[in-house]
């Protein structure tokens, strides 16, 4: 084992299975969503919040945990998250209600954004400038794969099992990565110490809360007040207010170790990779979460089942994506982006057109793969073009901004999509249930419409096909009901789910458009060439304990970090 220390693919191996479990966990909760409003008696409310408190701690957090590394070490900093979110895990399998749940799923936030951002970082400083074109591919193949296999290993969990399993399936992973990180990994230490941000710190933090919780609570307060003068525009309003203020202190920070330094932004692809990675968030998270409720919900799927319809789309991509990893690193990633995007915003489109309340799965074969397509050429170039044109010296903190902007996507994406998909199921499910409402005797209309309107505004998805029948009714009539609240919630969910998901989807459309923005390939390799020369300079800056001086030079012939 100690051979391997320090072996950039072994290392790549070890960061990779941690970077893996915290995004996994940001999809494969999707799949359990039916089988946690049943087992728990949770709205969909609380299942928003069981998916945004990981998502949102982790986007508010990642930047700090990025800077934390530059101070004590990314190796120790990997190593603490993984305890954290391991243990978080455990915790979060035993949750015995909702509100315990979402809390656990808090400190496991705390603990992906405190190993997340070290991942690239290490990788970043472990192989050499020609040679972390296919390490980030690898690295950004890992990330893909996480999101679209969530569903599949999800439904196979809930199905052999409960939800609680898709947070125990963490514990050997993570107690694995645990037992090898100190044999694999160097002891990187930092060339000399930082400061934070702390006012930058906070209203990030406060700003991103504000917004967040805004988006995820407004359709249960229907856009109004919440207590008193507090209203959800007013909540709203001051997070985009301190989200200003966050970036006006952080422009008079930056010759004092800003909490975001402004200077990476002078890439154009560092900062259109930004761009790109929070809307394929947005898109991604935004799509996943109403067709997996859909599958089980409406098609009454089991979760394996789910996952499964949705498997040929994480094939697809674990064949392609090393191949249009190594390409990239051939022709540059613009052009693959813009197809991979495309592609996955035309696969999911065509499996929402198609989508009907007796849809099989072989129905969406053919789309799924379609997606997986493009999703094979969307992550593995995405985080190369990102990090082709940043100075090695400042890898830690462009990572925890590029994390940052991929994790306030799955916020914004989920809480979006979520108080979306509950308005046009309250308009849906009304509106059916009110035209099939004419065969029933006129006293029993009135009660069943309200059911179904009721239960849509509060979240409870399914819930008047199973509880459309009073008690009390006649069999004859419970019977009716129970036959028309199940014809209703099928037809009314297919329809809101269309129309919830022209907003994702458009913004994945978008994202493939804004690759065109791109700097060529050409342009990408004189600044992946200027950093290699300039990495020259930076000897000292990142020193491994045991070894032969740092990475690539001789100890002690530079100052250390610039910023």
């Amino acid at each position: 084992m100690t051979k391997l220390r320090g072996n950039p693919w072994a290392v790549l191996v070890v960061v990779s299975l941690g970077f893996f479990m915290t995004l996994l966990d940001l999809t494969i909760v999707n799949i359990a969503i039916p089988d946690m409003i049943n087992r728990l008696h949770a709205s969909l409310d609380d299942v928003l919040w069981v998916l945004n408190a990981y998502a949102l701690v982790l986007a508010v957090l990642v930047i700090t945990a990025g800077r934390l590394g530059d101070l004590i070490g990314p190796r120790t900093m990997f190593v603490a998250g993984i305890a954290v979110f391991t243990v978080a895990s455990a915790a979060c399998g035993f949750a015995p209600s909702p509100a315990w749940l979402i809390a656990f799923r808090a400190v496991q936030g705390i603990g992906a954004a405190m190993l997340m951002p070290q991942t690239l970082a290490i990788v970043t400083m472990t192989f050499p400038p020609e040679r972390r074109g296919a390490a980030f591919g690898i690295w950004g193949a890992v990330a893909g794969l996480a999101t679209i296999a969530g569903p599949t290993l999800g439904g196979l969990l809930v199905t052999a099992f409960d939800w609680r399993w898709i947070f125990f399936v963490n514990l050997p992973i993570g107690a694995a990565v645990l037992a090898v990180t100190f044999f694999i990994i160097p002891g990187f230490q930092p060339g000399r110490r930082h400061r934070f941000d702390i006012l930058g710190v906070a209203l990030a933090s406060l700003a991103l809360l504000a917004i967040c919780y805004g988006l995820v609570e407004g359709q249960r307060y229907d856009w109004g007040t919440v207590t008193s003068f507090i209203s959800i525009p007013l909540i709203l309003a001051v997070g985009v207010v301190l989200l200003g203020a966050f970036g006006w202190v952080e422009k008079t920070r930056q010759d004092r170790e800003p909490l975001v330094p402004f200077v990476l932004f002078r890439s154009r692809n560092f900062t259109l990779m930004n761009w790109v990675s929070g809307t394929l968030s947005i898109g991604m998270l935004g799509i996943f979460l109403p067709f997996t409720i859909y599958l089980q919900s409406a098609l009454g799927f089991s979760a394996l089942k789910a996952g499964l319809t949705m498997a040929p789309s994480s094939v697809v991509m674990i064949i392609l994506a090393p191949i249009l990893g190594r390409l990239t690193d051939k022709i540059g990633g613009k052009y693959i982006l813009m197809t991979g995007l495309s592609l996955f915003a035309v696969g999911m489109g065509w499996a929402v057109l198609i989508a009907t309340p007796h849809s099989a799965w072989y129905d969406f074969l053919a789309p799924m793969v379609v997606a997986g397509l493009g999703m094979g050429g969307t992550f593995p170039p995405m985080t190369t073009t990102a990090m082709s044109e940043v100075d090695p010296r400042m890898a830690g903190a462009a990572s925890g901004v590029l994390n940052t902007t991929r994790q306030v996507g799955s916020v914004i994406g989920t809480a979006a999509v979520g108080a979306l998909l509950q308005n046009r199921l309250v308009s849906s499910l009304t509106g059916r249930a009110t035209a099939v409402s004419a065969s029933l005797p006129p006293p029993a209309r009135g009660p069943f419409v309200s059911g179904f309107r009721q239960a849509a505004a509060s979240g409870l998805i399914g819930a008047p096909a199973r509880s459309a029948a009073p008690a009390g009714t006649s069999p004859g009539l419970a019977a009716q009901l129970r036959r028309l609240g199940a014809e209703v919630f099928p037809q009314g969910y297919v329809v809101a789910m269309r129309w919830t998901m022209i907003l994702p989807i458009s913004v994945v459309a978008l994202a493939a458009a804004s690759c065109l923005a791109l700097r060529s390939k050409a342009g990408g390799q004189d600044g992946a060439t200027a950093a290699a020369a300039d990495s020259g300079q930076m000897a000292g800056t990142i020193s491994s304990p045991g070894s032969s001086g740092s990475l690539g030079q001789s100890p002690g012939s530079s100052s250390g970090t610039a910023w």
